[in-house]
Order: structure tokens, then C-alpha cells, then sequence
């Protein structure tokens, strides 16, 4: 067994190993001790800074005969005891340390990596679809420090707080009121297309089908906007506007002066707009100021504030649309209250404008709509507009509002409007989409500027069209948001060759409406895109209309769209660059992620 040597001063030592002599007299040795930048042991203080081990072992001069210890020729020598031993050294405290801080920090990494890797594989699934949690376990196995945090972040698909348990005891006080009216009103049919589906919906949502009167179809924004300012105009009682984007610019200026009238009128007027869907937009402070000034009691939904501690997951977002009026007159779409230009100067110049679609109704399926404000107006301020008692919207709109004006309005049409979002785990729009499409015996038109599906949906569309249904997909030419346009062209190819026609909406424009129709039928419009984040992480309304006469007005908007787009073929489609492709299919990775 080598002979080592133990370097003693003032009850600390360190372990040397002998070198090759540099002299007769003098023995070299060499430090063993691992330590980097470390004082030399019993050196530590000012005066014997000099003593500091370099990165690299370094060498000493022992002269046996003073027992003194030399850093380097030429400078002061430090008194040093040294003794033989044939044992080698114990590996602790004599040795200096155990392990030195970069590799127990290296270990700890390590350790805490696989851990976090083997608990992942087991929790991340959970709940999910395959897809959505093999991207997310591709992400924390490969890109642990990026892929956690995201993960952590934004990666639950619901939220199990006290909105979840808000939205299900909404659900449970609508169940209890409505429990006595039928799945299809009386006055109407059932029929094969849409039985299950009312009963699907309401299960899920609690909403029944009710009657109603469509009072026509907006597909132009900017006279969208001046019909519901001229209905604000004519409100007695209160006014509900839900919107995800709401901005103050020239083409809204006669719906703020709308409200501001209606309050001076003695008119309750409560404005409640997503925080982070309207932040970025200019004069939004001044926007707040004049709602303030004017009386309008507005809030903002799914706030982000951390001084104030209020903080949402950032990727939940309320996107729905909606507008009621005196509980008698409702508004609900695709629109937001911003200028078609979306205040953008590049849009301005090169003439991109949205293009939406807003539907205006009357009758009992308006309850349907300030129920679901109720519930997010309660979720943002926790007043309560809802009297547990008789399910009906509260204070002076239940006194006023409910039920007389319902039963003087009628109504010619079925309507059940299907709300969805983060407080829904069972994704009702989602479920909707796909058993209308497995229902179609003729025809399906679809209209969305966001088309990214899961996997259940797009095998109905294909499925669907393989079973000889003419299915029609209406989307925009260049959608506004790169990694969404790339990852719904992904799924283009496989809709050809199923016989899917496709018609992309021209350029500069966003084709911005969402709506659905089915052999005619049925009609559905509302908020939500055929993507994962409508399905899952936004909080959405759709209204479904039975009927020819809704289905019709529909497809009438949908014959304007077929004559201003032009049909993608299968052919052209495959020509596409190596570039294009390669974009398509890395962007669609990103579709799982939710």
C-alpha cells in the first residue's frame, strides 16, 4: 500500500502523496484534497490567504530537518508538523470533505431530475388525451427546465377551484329550475339529428331547449355594432355586455354612448371584458376612466394582478360575446366590440379586417343568456344577480324582466344555448360538435377561422364525409396567428383525400365567424373555434338552433362565404414548398399542448 503523508498545523491537516525530490534535502509533496479555491486546511484568515490551493493539485516543499511547509521557493515558510502513515486516508472529515459542493450540487441535479422524470410519467396522463400528454411528457423529459415550469404553469386542462366548484353549483341551481321543462319544447318535433344532442347538452350543461325568435343575422361588424347601440337605446331596466375584447375607437363610440345615455336614463348598465383579451389595445385607461365617470359598473374578468394578489392561470380566458337587454333582447356571436382593423396600422394599410357574424334574438332563450353572465359576474365580484328561490335573474331584472315579457315574446324557434369552458371538464361544445357531425345524414358546413381538432372530432369530419356526407370547411386563406395557421394546414391533406371540400376565405381578411350547420336542420353560432383551446381553456357559449328557418339564414351566410373564397384542391395542395410542409407539421406538435 502506497505511503502517504499527513500535513498537520494547529489541529487540521491535510493527506500528501511524495513526488520525485527536487533536491537532495527537500521532499516534494502533493496535495490530495479535491477542494477548489478552498483555504488550505488551518489557514484560513488574511495571513495565510497566500496558502489558497489553485484549480490544479499543487506542489509543497517539506524540509525534514525545520518541519516547515514552503508554498512556493522564495516566500515565507509556514510551520507544519507531518507523520507516516501506511493506512490510507478516511475519506471525511480528515480528508477536508466528503464531497465537494460542485459535485454534491451535480449529484442533487441528477437525482432530482429523474425524479421529477418518473413522476411525471405517472401524473402528467392523467385525465388527458394521449396526445396532449405525450407532448407534454416529450417536453419534461427533454426540456425538464423549460417543460416543468410550463407545465406547473399552465398544464392542468381544468381548474378545480373555486370557479369549478361556482360553475357546478350554477349548474345544480339551473338543473333544480328547469327540471320540468321537456328535452324538445312542446310545440316542436323531435327529431332523429337532434334529440341526443339536446340531451347530451343539457346533461352536461344543465341548460334546456327553450323557445325563442331569431331577429336576424349582423355579418357586417360595424352595423352589428349600431344595432345593439339603437337596442341599448331603447333598454328600461339594465344592460349586460360580456365581451372578451372591448375597446373604445371610432366604430364603437355609439355603443359607449349608448350605455352612457341609458345610465343617465336611470338604466343598470354592468360591462364586464377579459383582462388580458383587452389590455394590449390602445386607450384601454381611458377606456376604464370614461366607464367609471359615466356610472357603468364595470369588472374585469380573469384578472391578472399581482400587487393586489388577483391572479388567473394566464392561458384561461373568458372569450365570450354576449349582449342583453332589458332580459327581453340578446346579442351573441363572434363579434368583439373593437374596430374591424382591430386598431392595427399594419392592417389599416394593407385592408385586414375581421369578419364576423352576430345573432339577435328575443323570447325565453334570452333567460339562458343572463344566466351565464349571472354566473360570471358573480365569479368576478361575487354579487349575486340569481335568486336561489326561483332560479331567475335577481333584484330589479327578476322583478321586471321575468316572466311576462318571455311569454309576450314567444317564440317560432328551439334554441339551447351551450356554454363550455375550463369549468366544464367534459368539454359540452366539443361533445356537441362531434355528435352533430356522427348524426349528419346529408350535408355539414363548418365555418371557423381556428381549426386545429382533436382526434375524435376529426374522425367524425372524415368519417362523416367517407359515409357520402358533403362536408364543407370554410376557413381563412392566412389566418392572423402564425402557429395556428401553420397547424391547421397540417390537417388539409388528410380532409382532401376524404372527400372534404375546403374553401379558404381571401386574404388580407380574417374570416373570424364560428358556426355550424347540419343538414339542414340545425344551425350553430357562437364563440367557439374547432381548436383545443375552445374546447378546454377558453370559457365559450354556443347557441343551437332547430329548425329550417335558422338553418337557412345560416346557409345563406355561408353561400356569401362560398362566393368569395376560393376552393383548395387536392392537387394544388400537394404542390405546396418543402418549407411549407415542414412548417405545417412542426407547428401541429403544438396542437396537443394543452
Amino acid at each position: 500500500m502506497e505511503t502517504l503523508y499527513r500535513l498537520s498545523y494547529r489541529g487540521t491537516s491535510t493527506w500528501v502523496e511524495p513526488t520525485r525530490p527536487s533536491r537532495a534535502d527537500t521532499q516534494r509533496y502533493t496535495t490530495t484534497s479535491p477542494e477548489r479555491e478552498s483555504s488550505f486546511p488551518g489557514t484560513s484568515g488574511a495571513r495565510y490567504d497566500r496558502l489558497r490551493q489553485p484549480k490544479s493539485p499543487r506542489s509543497y516543499e517539506l524540509r525534514p530537518d525545520s518541519r516547515w511547509l514552503c508554498p512556493r521557493p522564495g516566500r515565507r515558510s509556514v510551520p507544519f508538523r507531518h507523520e507516516i502513515s501506511t493506512r490510507p486516508p478516511r475519506r471525511g472529515a480528515e480528508d477536508g470533505a466528503a464531497m465537494t459542493t460542485p459535485t454534491a450540487v451535480t449529484t442533487a441535479f441528477i437525482v432530482v431530475d429523474y425524479l421529477i422524470k418518473i413522476i411525471a410519467i405517472g401524473f402528467v396522463p392523467e385525465n388527458r388525451r394521449p396526445s396532449s400528454g405525450q407532448a407534454w411528457l416529450l417536453a419534461i423529459l427533454f426540456v425538464p427546465i423549460i417543460g416543468l415550469p410550463l407545465f406547473l404553469l399552465i398544464g392542468s386542462p381544468y381548474v378545480r377551484g373555486r370557479r369549478h366548484k361556482l360553475q357546478q353549483e350554477a349548474n345544480r341551481a339551473i338543473a333544480e329550475y328547469t327540471a320540468h321543462h321537456p328535452v324538445v319544447p312542446e310545440t316542436h318535433r323531435m327529431n332523429a339529428t337532434a334529440g341526443g344532442v339536446l340531451t347530451l347538452n343539457r346533461n352536461l350543461t344543465s341548460m334546456p331547449c327553450v323557445l325563442g325568435v331569431n331577429e336576424g343575422l349582423h355579418p357586417d361588424s360595424v352595423a352589428g355594432i349600431k344595432a345593439i347601440a339603437a337596442a341599448i337605446d331603447q333598454a328600461e331596466r339594465y344592460v349586460h355586455l360580456e365581451m372578451y375584447i372591448l375597446a373604445m375607437d371610432q366604430t364603437t363610440a355609439p355603443l359607449f354612448d349608448a350605455m352612457t345615455a341609458a345610465v343617465k336614463r336611470g338604466v343598470k348598465v354592468r360591462v364586464l371584458y377579459d383582462h388580458l383579451g383587452s389590455r394590449k389595445y390602445p386607450g384601454r385607461k381611458e377606456m376604464d376612466r370614461r366607464l367609471t365617470a359615466d356610472g357603468i359598473d364595470w369588472h374585469l374578468m380573469m384578472p391578472i394582478d399581482l400587487l393586489h394578489r388577483r391572479w388567473r392561470r394566464p392561458d384561461l380566458r373568458n372569450h365570450r360575446k354576449l349582449v342583453v337587454i332589458d332580459g327581453i333582447r340578446g346579442f351573441m356571436g363572434s363579434q368583439n366590440m373593437i374596430d374591424p382593423s382591430y386598431l392595427s396600422p399594419k392592417n389599416v394599410k394593407i385592408g385586414r379586417a375581421w369578419v364576423d357574424l352576430n345573432i339577435e334574438i328575443t323570447g325565453e332563450i334570452v333567460e339562458s343568456l343572463d344566466v351565464v353572465f349571472a354566473t360570471d359576474w358573480f365569479a368576478e365580484t361575487g354579487e349575486r344577480l340569481v335568486q336561489a328561490k326561483t332560479g331567475t335573474i335577481g333584484g330589479e331584472i327578476a322583478t321586471d324582466a321575468h316572466p311576462e315579457h318571455y311569454q309576450s315574446a314567444g317564440g317560432s324557434t328551439a334554441f339551447q344555448l351551450v356554454p363550455s369552458g375550463p369549468g366544464f371538464p367534459t368539454e359540452p361544445n366539443l361533445r356537441m360538435f362531434t355528435s352533430l357531425i356522427h348524426l349528419a345524414q346529408r350535408t355539414v358546413s363548418i365555418v371557423s377561422p381556428y381549426f386545429v381538432p382533436d382526434e375524435a372530432l376529426f374522425s367524425a369530419i372524415t368519417t362523416a364525409s367517407y359515409r357520402g356526407v358533403q362536408l364543407e370547411l370554410y376557413v381563412s386563406e392566412k389566418a392572423d396567428q402564425f402557429m395556428v395557421h401553420h397547424a391547421q394546414r397540417s390537417y388539409y391533406q388528410q380532409l382532401l383525400e376524404a372527400g372534404v371540400r375546403i374553401y379558404r376565405y381571401p386574404a388580407p381578411a380574417v374570416l373570424h365567424t364560428k358556426m355550424v350547420t347540419v343538414d339542414d336542420q340545425v344551425g350553430v353560432i357562437g364563440s367557439s373555434n374547432m381548436d383545443m383551446r375552445s374546447f378546454a381553456l377558453d370559457y365559450e357559449i354556443m347557441l343551437l338552433g332547430l329548425g329550417e328557418e335558422v338553418a337557412a339564414s345560416l346557409n345563406e351566410v355561408i353561400a356569401d362565404y362560398r362566393a368569395k373564397s376560393t376552393e383548395l384542391t387536392l392537387e394544388q395542395w400537394k404542390r405546396r414548398s418543402l418549407v411549407q410542409r415542414y412548417l405545417d407539421n412542426a407547428m401541429r406538435l403544438t396542437s396537443a399542448l394543452q
